[in-house]
């Protein structure tokens, strides 16, 4: 906090043109590196063949992306205290180049999955130093609508991640996916060493070792042992051990951050979880991603190719629809929560989710294709309505000191969702499959989408606890 005031004097003294190009530099980076996060989603079927492995086994190309993804983000308040934002950017896209090449290049399963890690590492700093950035270039009365199209970025890129991976993969192969990534994260490495100059102060602060160790054990314990009991005997260790494994490890990694925080010194500040309007947010975002991830991104392509047999290219043109519904959103929908808050937008938002979700379990073998389009526009209308207002109102209800912490909760468990949304889904989908085929059947695929359908109920119970926006909140700025 010491070194806040200062830095934004600093970055105030610049040219005014400066701060919008250096968040669009950001933007832009933090859109081709999120991209990555389910623009395998449609080569899942293919890479089961060609790298002779289990739909179970090949999830983790997406669960484990996510789950570095939430490991890593809490050590970001560490880094960016330690470094200037413009070796944070560098360091991320620098890791993110070589894992994309990694990814490229990879001769089986273990080389993928490695420089899926490494390309995580690389995304997980970027979006901690975007908000970073925002909060101290934007005047407040312009953050609700940067805010806004960075929801846009975060949501609408996973989202479209399996049309540009179905066009890729039609034409080409499930390694130029990477390849054609890997020039785009190259040019934008180049153009923000050349461009990114933001002066700010650093500090030395200590990095707690036992909670980044407590969090990889807890967050990978619980996921490896879900991902697991779909067939337990392929596995090293017992589901049941692994899961038990992770969650006492998230016990005491809670217990170590109640104890630092005491002196400032946690990981992950929990306070936040006392302010009420934050704790429903998180709580409703985090149904959102699991449903986003595991089933929009994940089960529907499955279905899309594993019942109805259709094209990769088919199955990415499915899903753009509902992308574009998400994209076009984000601001709009932001503008309407400054004028009537959350809850308006919330509850309506919650219920399409869960309709969404409770219409593709009742899809089968003849279902026509546009009625799948539409319960997916629903699906991601829902979304679009609840995003923006969860995140911007979460975070505004907490106290200026503790904005990062949120901020960085709110992204980790963001990421933690989605691993496990797409590693529940997908357990579930292969246990309930009455054929042993090389993916699920509808049968599974059904069993998946409605513990989907329970999960949005679940959402629409908590979405009645987002309370009225306070007649008191307008004239603060006056």
């Amino acid at each position: 906090m010491t070194h806040t005031m200062p830095s934004a004097r600093a970055a105030e003294s610049r040219a005014p043109a400066a701060p919008w190009l250096l968040i669009g530099i950001l933007v832009l980076s933090a859109f081709v590196m999120i991209l990555n996060e389910t623009i395998l989603s449609v080569a899942l079927r293919d890479l089961t063949i060609d790298l002779d492995i289990s739909t179970t086994t090949v999830q983790w190309l997406t669960s484990g992306f996510l789950l570095t993804m939430a490991v890593v983000i809490p050590t970001t308040g560490f880094m960016l205290e330690r470094l200037t934002p413009r070796q944070v950017f560098l360091a991320s896209l620098t890791a993110f180049s070589l894992g994309t090449l990694l990814c490229a290049v990879a001769t089986g399963f273990p080389m993928l999955l490695a420089g899926r890690i490494v390309q995580a590492c690389g995304t997980a700093v970027m979006l901690p130093l975007l908000m970073t950035t925002v909060m101290r270039l934007v005047p407040v009365e312009r953050r609700g609508a940067t805010m806004g199209t960075i929801t846009i970025v975060i949501a609408v890129a996973p989202a479209i991640g399996p049309t540009i991976g179905g066009a890729v993969l039609s034409s080409l192969g499930w390694r130029w996916m990477f390849g054609v990534v890997l020039p785009l994260s190259v040019a934008a490495l180049i153009v923000g060493a050349i461009l990114l100059r933001l002066d700010s102060e650093t500090r030395s602060v200590p990095l707690d070792v036992p909670s980044v160790i407590l969090s990889a054990l807890g967050f990978g314990g619980v996921l490896f042992g879900l991902s697991g009991s779909g067939d337990p005997a392929s596995q090293p260790v017992p589901p049941w051990a692994s899961v038990a494994v992770g969650a006492i490890s998230l016990v005491l990694f809670v217990w170590r951050q109640l104890r630092l925080q005491r002196e400032d010194r946690a990981l992950l500040d929990l306070r936040p979880f006392a302010h009420r309007k934050f704790t429903v947010s998180v709580v409703l975002t985090s149904v959102l991603f699991m449903c986003l991830i595991g089933a929009a991104t994940i089960m529907l392509p499955l279905y899309l190719q594993s019942v109805l047999h259709q094209s990769t290219f088919v199955t990415g043109l499915a899903v753009l629809p509902g992308g574009l519904v998400l994209g076009l959103l984000g601001r709009p929908v932001g503008a309407l929560f400054d004028k009537v808050g959350a809850r308006p937008l919330v509850i309506p938002g919650a219920i399409a989710m869960a309709a969404a979700l409770g219409l593709f379990a009742t899809l089968g073998p003849a279902s026509p294709l546009a009625e799948v389009i539409g319960i997916h526009v629903l699906l991601m209308a829902g979304l679009g309505l609840m995003m923006t207002p969860l995140f911007t109102d979460g975070l505004n209800d907490l106290p200026e000191q503790l904005y990062s912490h949120g901020s960085a909760i709110m992204s980790s468990l963001q990421q933690v969702m989605g691993a496990l949304g797409t590693t529940l889904f997908v357990t579930v989908a292969t246990v309930a499959s009455v054929s042993a085929t090389a993916g699920p059947d509808i049968d599974g695929l059904r069993a998946a989408f409605l513990v989907a359908g329970g999960l949005g109920v679940v959402g629409v119970i908590v979405s009645l606890f987002v309370r009225k926006r306070e007649a008191v909140e307008e004239p603060v700025t006056a």
